[in-house]
């Protein structure tokens, strides 16, 4: 084919020239003719949108006083996703207990000899635990084996660090005494010291789930605010956009696209694949050959609000048949891109055929936001030059031991 193939970038994309280089880098990749289509001048306004997003306070806390309480978060306060369905006590305390008598049988001191009345036994560690340990908020919610093990080594250094002779007027009845003022020296020290565990790991905990939200809305919540910004602006103004990507086609050839004789071929990415295929179903539509979508959202649009022109709703029983005007279709995903959808159970071409959802490789350097990757990734300039036909050849020679490698379904 002589024709080129129109690349049509997806959301964010504010740099014109950065665009065209890209359209270029995949140009010298495929072997196929390529024209950039840019429309991000008609996007939203994005330059202030980190304004917008809420920030955890990362500063130093004063220090805490005599007296004061270590501030933890609730485990109400954070998401339920973050702990496991309610453990057993009993497969809790197992581990406790274990790691407890580990402890205190590796150390010669006052709980390995019987010394008199009130030195508690390793059982009588664990009844006054198993008493204790529903009334901890975090520890009580783990399912963690570390953390519950090294919990019981703690509990067990402060019975051994403790001296039985100290302060004898407070009392040493031992873990079975009263647990009122002055009695019951061991059980007090040992509940006393089981809290001060469970706020810290609450804090730890807290602390932890503050970084992760911070991370994820630094590192993953632009790009989307970005995303949604240009699908407001994009569902506002359809017909301006898709004038532009007309004008760029006519720029070419005026005769492209305009009916089935000369049907053009469309690389998109993005919110751009939701262009494409809204033009190629328009009333009056852009004729086209092969359509090539990465990371696009067009199905996922469809099913929430029908896309009007000549398709049909989407009612779950059966896919939306494609118009003619819409001949072939490729829709590539990224196994971590978040708004990357499949098309082949909302859709069918025209012959009846489905369109081909094909997984590409995920690459660990593209870290947690990959939505923008694809432009990089070996395997999507190996799928569009076999996509679009007499191209693939020359991606071979360009990409050794890269053609046709598919990435596994996940």
């Amino acid at each position: 084919m002589s024709d080129p193939v129109f690349v049509i970038h997806g959301v964010a994309n504010r740099d014109r020239d950065g665009f065209t280089a890209a359209v270029e880098a995949l140009q010298n990749a495929t072997g196929v003719d390529m024209v950039p289509v840019y429309w991000g001048d008609l996007g939203a306004e994005d330059r202030l949108i980190t304004a917008a997003l809420p920030t955890r306070d990362t500063k130093l806390m004063s220090p805490i006083g005599p007296g004061d309480i270590l501030r933890d978060e609730t485990p109400d306060s954070l998401p339920s996703y973050l702990f496991p369905a309610q453990p057993l006590v009993l497969d809790q305390l197992r581990i406790v207990d274990a790691a407890l008598r580990g402890e205190l049988e590796a150390d010669e001191g006052p709980l390995r000899a019987d010394i008199g009345p009130g030195t508690p036994t390793a059982d009588e560690v664990m009844d006054c635990l198993a008493d204790e340990w529903p009334d901890t908020r975090w520890l009580s919610r783990t399912d963690d084996a570390a953390l519950l093990a090294e919990t019981g080594r703690a509990l067990a250094r402060v019975l051994l660090d403790a001296d039985p002779d100290a302060d004898t007027s407070y009392g040493y009845d031992g873990l079975r005494g009263p647990s009122g003022p002055g009695t019951g020296r061991w059980r007090d020290m040992l509940r006393r010291r089981l809290r001060d565990l469970d706020r810290i790991t609450g804090a730890a905990i807290g602390a932890a789930a503050g970084r992760v939200n911070q991370a994820v809305r630094t590192r993953i919540l632009p790009g989307t605010t970005r995303f949604l910004g240009d699908v407001l602006v994009y569902q506002r103004h359809r017909d301006v956009i898709h004038a532009r990507v007309r004008e760029r086609i006519d720029e070419i050839d005026p005769g492209l696209g305009r009916g089935p004789q000369r049907p053009v071929r469309l690389v998109a990415h993005s919110l751009g694949g939701v262009i494409a295929v809204d033009m190629a179903t328009a009333r009056e539509p852009l004729w086209t050959d092969h359509l090539l979508t990465f990371g696009s959202q067009a199905a996922f649009f469809h099913v929430c609000d029908p896309r009007g022109g000549q398709l049909l709703p989407y009612a779950g029983q059966s896919p939306v048949r494609l118009p003619a005007s819409l001949g072939r279709w490729t829709n590539l995903w990224e196994p971590m891109d978040m708004l990357a959808f499949a098309a082949s159970r909302v859709f069918r071409l025209g012959d009846g055929t489905e369109p081909v959802d094909r997984a590409v490789p995920h690459s660990t350097s593209s870290g947690l936001w990959t939505h923008s990757a694809y432009w990089d990734l070996p395997a999507v300039a190996v799928a569009i030059a076999e996509a679009m036909e007499g191209g693939s050849s020359a991606a071979d020679e360009r990409l050794p031991g890269e053609a046709g490698r598919q990435a596994d379904p996940v």
